[in-house]
């Protein structure tokens, strides 16, 4: 390790340039990795909605569609504004009432049970379906051309639109996602350290490293929106630990060194043996969450891991030849460190550890409870704001025809007209169905078959397949819906057992199974792994259980708060957040927990062991513990949309939780357990 921070010193300049050099590629990379606003295309292809979204594309040629509400257009007008939608590349189908009566029949000749459907307030709707799929750059592209050639009469509904706009939002607040984090961090780091321009050094280091990070997605072939949106603050939070403990190792070695150079080899040598344990760790537990069926989670898991490894390759290569080039500048710029010693804090601990025991069991029962009891929200459009002109015409598509949600029944096309009848019946009858829509129903209407236009027909029949528009007035991912849903499914299998329901409803309903499902998983596969990791590190068999039991009691306390605040997150959040934080945050524990067993090895009683290590542990802790804080923090209140504030909410959250667990509890832990773990920890010799 030594000869290689020598060979860093020696190279220092032809580091940094290089390490500037790299940054044209990745930028490059960073702006062409294509980014995904829906979530529901994480969902396994395997599952049955999604193999009846690929028949929709495959066979109907129906990648996705949208709803456009138009208000006050007669019927002349309406085939006018549909030619023009019909001339957009992506547009496969366009129909609404005015195709079915044509434009000499007046509105009032339709049947009521049938007009009340699809005209209410002199408005109507144009069903206009799309040959691409529901996120792909086609519709988006689309569904921009859509706003462009209708007016302010026209409202465009559909998750393509709500996507567009996510797409929109996100990409005008993630720079200053970015902006904000940065600011935050660098006024610790001015409080914390004792130069005004090493926390720009460190801040620039931890900036190239996001964007190595981010230009090396181009490899992943896309990332998700929400990846894209907390990726560089969380890297941000959760890396910059490995550089303020080169910065102080650099600091010491200078006061016993006969130069620099010689100082920051040594800096290197120590600061590779200290945090490549604690990023083995955090490494751990972000790829734990590639074991969710949910690929978003490895979508997150890798993305983070790779800024983890980045992170600490610029700390142990691009900062030191940072420092040492810019020595001069540091010292012309210190000053006093502002941050105090927690000596109190440190002496009160120790003292009161049993109290702090008797603390901790009496919360305990009350974070589990919150922890299991929060309530969580599937329904994406929730996360966005009501300004939105996709949320506007979904509201307006629920006010005025009760459609909040559209199911598509694929069933077999030699299916009689009269099953198919009997069927639809069924189906209205299930409460919160406003609505079923097939062929044989348009048939019904008097209509006579010769005059149907070939795209209505083509919509609801190919060779294979017969299609059935069913819709609620239940939102998304509700508990109404998903009955409703289950119900359904009953009906249709009686009459076609290869028959499927897809759509957005049904995809949600999966989506929150296999959420429900991956929520466990990836929580035990979290603590397995890190367990793991930890066992091997500390040589003990007891300390990894103490370490897990007292970051597991931090994530508690701050996902069981929502269920006291009366909180709904969004389900996303339940998932993640656990493993995040405890990947994150498992170094404050770890870093106590060597130096308290360093002393015991040689030696010293319980007591002094801790106060040692609580001593030379809880500013480093405190500093980046509210780095994470202030990384997160400022987007969790900026952010506009709701699933990116809440994380990022969460996320600062816990990591203040974590670091005052780490500081308070975990050493009453190792106080309270000194014996255990003297009697199970490899090299301890307790003195009589």
């Amino acid at each position: 390790m030594l000869k290689l921070g020598k060979f860093i010193c020696k190279h220092k300049k032809t580091i940094l340039v290089i390490a500037l050099i790299l940054l044209m590629p990745a930028i490059i990379g960073m702006k062409t990795t294509k980014i995904n606003y829906d979530i529901l295309a994480y969902l396994p292809e395997e599952v049955e909605t999604v193999q009846g979204q690929n028949i929709l594309k495959t066979d109907f040629n129906m990648g996705s569609f949208s709803m456009i509400i138009v208000e006050k257009m007669k019927a002349k007008d309406i085939i006018k504004l549909e030619e023009k939608i019909r001339e957009l590349d992506n547009v496969q189908k366009v129909i609404s009432i005015a195709d079915i009566i044509g434009t000499s029949i007046p509105i009032e000749t339709i049947p009521d049970d049938i007009k009340e459907k699809i005209y209410k307030d002199d408005s109507t709707i144009i069903l206009a379906t799309f040959k691409e799929a529901i996120s792909s750059d086609a519709t988006m592209e689309t569904i921009k051309n859509l706003r462009e050639i209708t007016d302010e009469h026209c409202k465009i509904s559909g998750m393509s639109a709500a996507l567009i706009d996510t797409r929109n939002l996100s990409n005008a607040e993630i720079a200053i996602y970015v902006v904000i984090a940065v600011l935050l961090c660098l006024v610790i780091l001015q409080l914390a350290l004792d130069s005004y321009f090493a926390p720009i050094l460190l801040l620039l280091n931890i900036g190239i490293a996001i964007l190595y990070n981010m230009g090396t997605n181009i490899f992943l072939g896309q990332i998700s929106y929400i990846t894209k949106a907390i990726s560089a603050v969380l890297q941000l939070g959760v890396t910059m630990d490995f550089a303020i403990f080169l910065y102080h190792s650099y600091k010491e070695e200078k006061e016993k060194s006969k130069d620099n150079d010689e100082a920051m080899s040594k800096a290197i040598k120590t600061t590779m043996t200290s945090v490549v344990g604690s990023a083995t760790t955090t490494i751990a537990g972000f790829l734990a969450l590639c074991s969710m069926n949910l690929t978003l989670g490895r979508d997150i898991g890798i993305v983070m891991a790779k800024g983890v490894l980045f992170g600490l390759l610029c700390v142990i290569f691009i900062l030191p030849s940072m420092l040492l080039i810019f020595d001069k500048a540091i010292e012309k710029t210190k000053h006093k460190e502002i941050l105090p010693k927690f000596n109190k804090l440190k002496e009160f601990n120790i003292k009161h550890y049993k109290a702090i025991i008797v603390a901790f069991l009496i919360i305990l029962p009350f974070a589990i409870y919150g922890y299991s009891n929060t309530e969580v929200y599937y329904n994406l459009d929730k996360s966005l704001p009501d300004t939105l002109p996709s949320i506007q015409a979904n509201n307006e598509l629920q006010e005025k025809f009760d459609i909040v949600t559209t199911e598509l029944l694929l069933i077999d096309k030699n299916i009689p007209e009269y099953k198919i009848n009997e069927m639809t019946k069924e189906i209205e009858n299930i409460d919160g169905i406003t609505t079923t829509l097939s062929y044989e129903k348009l048939l019904g209407t008097s209509t006579p078959v010769d005059i149907l236009p070939n795209d209505i027909k083509d919509i609801f029949k190919t060779d294979k397949y017969q299609l059935i528009l069913i819709s609620s007035k239940y939102e998304l991912a509700t508990d109404e819906l998903n009955e409703q849903i289950e119900k359904i499914n009953e009906i249709t299998k009686s009459y076609d057992e290869n028959s499927i329901l897809a759509g957005e409803g049904p995809l949600m309903n999966d989506l929150v199974e296999i959420s429900d499902h991956d929520f466990a998983s990836v929580n035990w596969v979290s603590i397995g792994v890190i367990f793991v990791i930890m066992f091997i590190v500390l040589k003990s068999a007891s300390l990894p259980v103490i370490l897990m039991l007292a970051i597991e009691f931090a994530i508690f306390i701050n996902m069981g708060i929502p269920t006291y605040t009366k909180t709904v997150i969004p389900f996303i959040a339940s998932i993640v957040i656990g493993t995040i934080q405890l990947g994150a945050t498992i170094d404050y524990a770890i870093l106590i927990t060597t130096k308290f067993v360093e002393k015991r090895k040689n030696g010293e009683d319980k007591k002094h062991a801790m106060d040692y290590a609580l001593g030379s542990s809880i500013s480093s802790i405190v500093v980046s513990a509210l780095c994470f804080f202030g990384a997160t923090f400022g987007v969790g209140v900026y952010s506009k949309i709701e699933m990116i504030g809440t994380l990022c909410t969460l996320m600062a959250r816990g990591a203040i939780i974590s670091m005052i667990t780490v500081i308070t509890v975990l050493p009453a832990f190792l106080l309270v357990c000194d014996k255990i773990i003297c009697k199970t920890t490899l090299g301890i010799k307790v003195k009589e």
